[in-house]
């Protein structure tokens, strides 16, 4: 488990002070997968080398398993940062070094027998699917291959906490895709605890269980990643789910809309779980004196869980389209007005 306790972060630049992160509270559980997301400069790096002390916070506290990294003795220090395992961008192997060698080297370090680091290695290599390449060197790697070595060198000391700083943002699509899969695998193999800071939202989607969202070092949302993708209560929120959820209408057809002369409504409907597959818009048709004109639609899968985001246009009485909005809210379904009459 990490916790932050009103964790703050000031760096002195010459006369001047720059707040990274500013009272952060957050409690990740033990077996989370749990993402922070915010653009540049929100603090995400910040906060996540304040768990293992590559920065030291200016206020607040830090616990990692219920342990207070500052407290510790230099010896007590080694041990528990062991037990924290971190996964960098931009891989920061050593290239002089083979993949063996890079892997083993925490163990090396820690001055473990040969036939146990060679065990160990042989052990982690195949688990991220790189046995054959143990005596390549890291400029004879794709991108995934040089990333599954940091992964399993973080790996070595078997820490119960992995750390990942923005992990997959130098790699293409597909490649994210495979080292997302491998992290998954991770967590539900070993237990470990894992922390991703990203600013791509289609990563927390695919992998984490929570997430929070981080601005100018605050955290300003957060929950289950189900709930934020489906009620974001921040504009930076609504940003990033738009970026994977790409529900935007278009200008040019609110500006058809414009052009009609009837009295019309937009609404987004969020469907949940297996409300997906109810044909509400064929009841509402049936049922009332309106046309439904549908703008954009979209189902995607969000923990295991349908989510459907569809943009309505409503067309004809004011008085009728009140009473589709009163039947739809007893629903299971969320409905939110988007364009108030805009004929």
């Amino acid at each position: 488990m990490i916790t932050f306790e009103n964790v703050t972060k000031i760096y002195q630049g010459g006369e001047q002070e720059v707040t990274a992160l500013d009272n952060v509270n957050l409690q990740i559980e033990q077996g989370d997968i749990y993402g922070v997301i915010g653009f540049s400069g929100a603090g995400k790096s910040s906060l996540i080398r304040c768990v293992n002390l590559l920065e030291r916070l200016t206020h607040g506290k830090v616990t990692v398993n219920n342990q207070d990294l500052l407290q510790l003795s230099p010896k007590e220090l080694r041990e528990a940062k062991r037990n924290i395992g971190m996964i960098f961008q931009h891989f920061n192997l050593l290239d002089s070094k083979t993949v063996f060698t890079n892997v083993a080297m925490p163990l090396i370090l820690m001055k473990k027998p040969k036939e146990e680091v060679k065990n160990r290695v042989d052990e982690l290599l195949d688990f991220v699917g790189l046995r054959d390449k143990a005596d390549n060197y890291p400029d004879q790697l794709s991108g995934g291959q040089k990333q599954r070595v940091g992964i399993a060198r973080a790996l070595a000391t078997q820490p119960s906490v992995l750390l990942c700083d923005e992990a997959t943002s130098a790699l293409d699509p597909q490649t994210t895709n495979a080292i997302l899969n491998l992290l998954k695998k991770i967590n539900q193999e070993y237990n470990i605890t894992i922390l991703i800071i990203t600013h791509e939202m289609g990563v927390i989607r695919e992998i984490c269980d929570k997430v929070a969202v981080l601005e100018q070092g605050r955290i300003v949302e957060s929950g289950s990643v189900f709930d934020v993708f489906a009620r974001p209560k921040t504009a930076v929120a609504r940003n990033f789910v738009r970026s994977v959820m790409h529900d935007d209408i278009p200008e040019s057809v609110y500006q058809l809309i414009r052009a009609q002369e009837e009295t019309n409504q937009i609404y987004r409907i969020v469907f949940f779980g297996e409300s997906t597959g109810d044909p509400l818009l064929s009841q509402i048709a049936k049922r009332f004196h309106v046309e439904v004109n549908v703008l954009f639609g979209s189902i995607t899968e969000l923990q295991e869980i349908p989510f459907g985001n569809l943009i309505i246009q409503f067309k004809g009485e004011v008085k009728e389209i009140n009473r589709v909005i009163m039947y739809i809210n007893q629903q299971n379904v969320t409905i939110k007005e988007v364009l108030e009459d805009v004929g």
